[in-house]
């Protein structure tokens, strides 16, 4: 039995129950919306699996599901090397979302990463400890400047609205996924010209460490055929 995690609640799971069934596979939850139970109908020998968004990229990398639906954000910072761990199979047209670095509005002189990096210097010249960017992803993040030569920061973990840690002088700077900007504005606060760390959207996934056999690889092709990826891949 092949294995499909999905989220388990919320917006992103009815997304993906209407993209399988545009697709003929019908994903439906049993019971009540406090049960982690579901079905699926048009699919031989697929099994759904109800979990957080969070989860999935964690179960993958387990190899204790196939396949998984989740953000692509997700994916890339709880997994280190991740595109070793899982196969990205198809990018499903949903849950789009950006994450940005953004700096207080009232700083006029910082526009760019550069601008930033001699910022943070100039920060910790005159206070002694780094610039702060508050984040819930800190590996995406700090990848990303890293490879921008952006040094003198440090990243404090937000698990809260992260936007509110600038006015609560928690952080200097946040790094957070955002739509539309409107809760960034809203908090006086601007995203760098070049601070895009990446675009993220639902994804489909498949465990490089899954048990492949006992018909799962045969049920991976037929699934291949119908929804427009290939399994080779995997």
């Amino acid at each position: 039995m092949l294995k499909l995690g999905i989220p388990s609640k919320g917006r992103l799971m009815e997304l993906t129950f209407d993209w399988f069934g545009a697709r003929g596979i019908t994903l439906r939850r049993t019971g009540s919306d406090r049960e982690y139970a579901g079905a699926v109908d048009g699919a031989e020998g697929l099994e759904l699996v109800l979990l957080s968004a969070g989860e999935i990229p964690r179960e993958l990398a387990a190899g204790r599901i196939h396949l998984g639906v989740t953000g692509s954000d997700l994916v890339r910072d709880k997994l280190a090397d991740w595109d070793r761990q899982v196969a990205e199979l198809a990018q499903m047209g949903f849950g789009h979302a950006d994450l940005v670095l953004a700096v207080p509005a009232a700083w006029p002189d910082v526009d760019t990463l550069d601008d930033l990096d001699a910022a943070a210097a100039a920060f910790r010249r005159a206070h002694g400890f780094r610039l702060r960017i508050a984040t819930k992803y800190h590996r995406l993040v700090r990848d990303f400047l890293t490879a921008n030569g952006v040094a003198d920061y440090q990243l404090v973990d937000s698990q809260g609205a992260t936007e509110g840690t600038v006015k609560n002088l928690t952080a200097e700077a946040i790094a957070d996924i955002t739509s539309t900007g409107e809760t960034l504005r809203a908090n006086h606060l601007k995203i760098l010209a070049d601070g895009l760390i990446h675009q993220s959207q639902a994804t489909l996934y498949a465990a490089r460490a899954a048990d492949w056999g006992n018909g799962a690889a045969v049920t991976l092709a037929g699934l291949g055929h119908r929804l427009g990826f290939d399994p080779s891949a995997v």
